[in-house]
């Protein structure tokens, strides 16, 4: 299954490590300073010039760590995985 992260970016939901909500989770030093590594090494992906809501990690089949920054909230983000649906289902 694939995720649509806005514009023409979709992603392999299999690739997903976490959806995370921009806002709350730069509160912490660690985190940003995490983005401004990947942003350094090239590994940032921003897929509209709207203001962020949120950043995905994936990692690929070589154990690259991609960092996708999408402007679609990451609530929505995790309603269009299904990945709730299938809590609910246990």
């Amino acid at each position: 299954m694939y995720l649509h992260l806005g514009q023409d970016t979709v992603i392999k939901v299999s690739d997903i490590v976490g959806i995370f909500d921009m806002e709350t989770s730069t509160i912490s030093h660690t985190t940003r300073d995490y983005l401004s590594a990947a942003q350094k090494a090239g590994r940032v992906v921003n897929v509209s010039m709207e203001m962020p809501k949120s950043f995905v990690l994936c990692c690929d089949k070589k154990n690259r760590v991609n960092v996708y920054i999408t402007q679609i909230s990451s609530v929505t983000l995790l309603k269009r995985t299904g990945f709730m649906d299938e809590i609910a289902n246990v």
